[in-house]
């Protein structure tokens, strides 16, 4: 028997297991060891798609199915395979025209399940692969034939975030839609339902977890339904307003080895 047997730690990535420079510390990694080797299932909920996650699946060695697509899939890295996933009704496509058609610097990508379709560049499309190292596949929205996971629309300025959610939000099929901030600069359509938090619940399904011992750890807007899913909600502290005050309890900073303290809180 051991110390965290049963227990299951999902947190986010960008500015939460991962430092600012993108790397994850040397604390973090001994930790997460430490409660995997004490009975503990350790994995992560990230907006990415499996197919660029590969160096943090290296570093950290998740022994449980990994979310990804904000919620909208759980990817099995063992398998090398999808477990589950939600795909996106096809009328979709009358919202990303809508945006297309009312904002001509707003970036757009298309998420399917086995890659990511940039729609319209800008800056934040090429600041976004810049981060992520993802190909530069160009395509139209009208031209993608394969069951979409998310659609994602990029622009640095705030007023134009603020912008397009409110178009989202009253666009006469928004009841059929989930829409969330993913960060500062990009704002996301899900299938209905979806979420983070849909991914917590499905990995302790899957792995027959009771999902009030499960902790989650993150630091925006997308992270809050995995708070609210998860037995216990942990904000780091360098997280947004929305988040800090969703979270169970607040920890210390990204850059200040965040995963290893709650860890060792536990």
């Amino acid at each position: 028997m051991g110390k965290f047997d049963g227990v299951l730690i999902c947190t986010d990535l960008d500015g939460t297991l991962l430092k600012n420079d993108k790397t994850i510390s040397g604390e973090n990694i001994k930790a997460i060891e430490y409660f995997k080797e004490q009975g503990g299932y350790f994995t992560f909920v990230t907006g990415r798609m499996p197919f660029y996650v590969s160096y943090i699946v290296d570093a950290v060695k998740p022994n449980a199915p990994f979310g990804c697509i904000n919620g909208g899939g759980i990817y099995d890295h063992i398998k090398g395979e999808y477990v589950w996933k939600s795909a996106l009704p096809e009328n979709v496509s009358e919202l990303i025209k809508h945006i297309d058609e009312n904002f001509d610097d707003v970036g757009i990508q298309v998420h399917t399940f086995y890659k990511t379709c940039f729609c319209r560049e800008n800056e934040t499309m090429k600041r976004f692969r810049n981060l992520t190292g993802v190909e530069n596949f160009r395509c139209h929205y009208n031209d993608i034939k394969e069951p979409k996971g998310k659609i994602l629309f990029g622009n640095e300025k705030e007023e134009t975030i603020l912008k397009i959610e409110k178009e989202l939000k009253s666009h006469p099929l928004a009841d059929n839609f989930t829409f969330v901030r993913s960060s500062r600069s990009l704002y996301e359509i899900l299938p209905k339902g979806i979420g983070k938090g849909t991914a917590v619940t499905k990995i302790c399904d899957y792995l027959g977890l009771d999902v009030n011992k499960s902790i989650a750890i993150g630091d925006y807007n997308n992270d809050i339904s995995m708070f609210c899913a998860a037995g216990t909600g942990i904000a780091v502290s360098n997280a947004c307003d929305e988040a800090l005050a969703a979270a169970d309890f607040v920890t210390v900073s990204n850059e200040e080895h965040a995963i290893a303290k709650v860890i060792c809180g536990l």
